[in-house]
């Protein structure tokens, strides 16, 4: 299994909102959305991405910037006009997506994206405020039929949108996570160590099997020693409290859904009882199993929930 895959799979878009810019110098777009995820596309064109307490960043055509909120952002020609009075507001809605002009020196395509489930979150909370990376591979064909689809009226227009939408933030994620300025998380990089590689993706595979450091050191065919020291040398935490950090995010998202019952949900991450569940999910995140699903529900899972450190 690819755990990137894995991880970026709740990451689809469902009603994609997108909008496009005609944009004549001088020119500001100020972002209020409060998205948890902003993809920006120049289709023509260059301007300066500002996030708010951030160095501006240079986005032209044939590249991509992602802006991590729910902090508002500028997109300008100029990042000094970022804080005069005057910028214009952006809330994104589908009449603004219907535009058919493209004519102007700027031309700017702009998607919104919620990420409401922890275990993509788990990545995504290494990304930078705002991050911009070239296309890696020729995507103006793709960038092309993307315009083209927005505001058209064909059966499934939106479900091309959303699919759209999927293929180019991953792969605007995947580029920026392969980059040496990245810094992701330790056990991202540890998916390649040929040592602590193989126990990761055994407990990704399979996490509520009842793993042993001595099991996952035969995955790896290495000493129950070595694989300990690889393991946290390279991850910061031992192979157990990895698991049980894991088996935590995955319950988190499975505790929203009100079909399930905290003693299935505590089989389906690896433990016989929920008592034994839900004191480790306390002792991880800080609340009851119950209390989580609670709060969950009455914040009808607001986008960018994000768990407590620990």
């Amino acid at each position: 299994m690819d755990v990137f895959d894995e991880l970026l799979r709740g990451v689809r878009g469902k009603g994609a909102v997108f909008g496009r810019s005609v944009l004549w110098p001088p020119w500001s777009l100020r972002f209020t959305d409060g998205a948890y995820l902003t993809l920006c596309l120049p289709m023509r064109g260059a301007g300066w991405i500002v996030p708010e307490g951030g160095e501006p960043l240079r986005l032209a055509v044939g590249e991509a910037a992602i802006v991590r909120g729910p902090a508002p952002f500028t997109f300008t020609d100029d990042p000094e006009n970022a804080a005069k009075p005057g910028v214009r507001e952006v809330r994104w809605s589908a009449d603004m997506a219907a535009a058919p002009e493209l004519d102007g020196p700027t031309v700017l395509l702009a998607a919104i994206y919620d990420v409401q489930e922890q275990v993509p979150q788990r990545l995504l909370r290494a990304l930078p405020p705002a991050l911009v990376v070239p296309d890696e591979d020729d995507c103006g064909p793709m960038r092309d039929y993307l315009v083209a689809q927005i505001g058209g009226a064909r059966p499934g227009h939106q479900i091309v949108l959303d699919r759209l939408l999927d293929w180019m933030l991953v792969c605007t994620l995947r580029d920026w996570f392969d980059r040496p300025e990245a810094e992701p998380p330790g056990w991202y990089g540890a998916l390649g160590d040929e040592v602590a590689g193989p126990a990761l993706r055994a407990m990704h595979e399979d996490p509520a099997h009842p793993w042993t450091t001595a099991e996952l050191a035969a995955r790896a065919g290495v000493s129950r020693t070595t694989l300990a020291k690889r393991f946290t040398e390279l991850v910061g935490d031992g192979p157990v409290a990895y698991l049980t950090e894991w088996r935590m995010t995955l319950a988190a998202d499975l505790l929203t859904r009100p079909e399930l019952t905290v003693a299935a949900v505590a089989r389906r991450v690896g433990y016989a009882d929920a008592f034994g569940f839900s004191a480790a999910f306390k002792r991880l995140r800080g609340e009851s199993p119950s209390g989580y699903r609670q709060e969950a529900t009455a914040a009808g899972r607001a986008p960018g929930r994000e768990a407590p450190a620990g």
